[in-house]
């Protein structure tokens, strides 16, 4: 998909109603509203943002972030730049540009925010909002001259869209969790293991952008 039909394609369909709860939801993770959110987590959750940074870049992908090993959550998971919303956000697009440039450095000048995804809540207590952010680089990803920090981020990635495209790129893996099996998407990268809420949230992208 090039750069000219993502726009077409967000424009089209990021106004719409969330889509409905894509099953298998993740083991640690699931749709706002789904069964599966039901008994993920015994009180109210955290409220949280993510950028959901799509590279339109002679390539484009989604940026993708790995978490350093020593983290007390999410140690060593690949997820998306973002945290928990803080009482100075004025929304969760605040909050993820903020996330974002404290991460992996990344100017919120540079960043088209293109509207919202259906929340996720996960099995560590928070309900996140998934924030779109176009990244309009002419040379890639490289040409963002990103600064990731040290001490939160261990590499800074993309996910082609082509993958993201394909309807058998993400495959389905069981865990117990809480009492009882549970399922949740894998995506395939060479060097990386995508699973958990970030896997869910680009099922969701990925059907978005495909119309089905």
């Amino acid at each position: 998909m090039d750069p000219l039909t993502l726009r077409k394609a967000l424009a089209e369909r990021i106004g719409r109603a969330p889509p409905p709860p894509i099953r298998p939801a993740s083991a640690i993770a699931a749709p706002v509203g789904s069964d599966d959110a039901a008994d993920l987590i015994d009180g109210p959750p955290v409220p949280a943002a993510v950028l959901v940074p799509l590279v339109l870049g002679p390539v484009p992908g989604v940026l993708l972030t790995k978490r350093t090993a020593h983290l007390a959550q999410h140690a060593g998971q690949v997820s998306f730049p973002g945290g928990r919303i803080d009482p100075g956000d004025a929304s969760p697009e605040a909050a993820a540009l903020r996330e974002a440039q404290e991460e992996i450095g990344l100017d919120p000048s540079q960043v088209e925010l293109a509207g919202r995804l259906g929340e996720y809540v996960t099995g560590t207590g928070y309900a996140i909002t998934p924030v779109l952010g176009l990244l309009p680089v002419g040379q890639g990803l490289e040409s963002l001259a990103l600064l990731p920090s040290p001490a939160e981020v261990d590499a800074v990635f993309e996910l082609p869209m082509t993958v993201l495209l394909d309807p058998d790129a993400p495959q389905r893996r069981r865990v117990h969790f809480r009492g009882r099996w549970r399922e949740f998407w894998v995506w395939p990268h060479p060097e990386h293991y995508i699973w958990g809420a970030t896997a869910g949230i680009l099922v969701q992208l990925a059907t978005l952008l495909r119309g089905s």
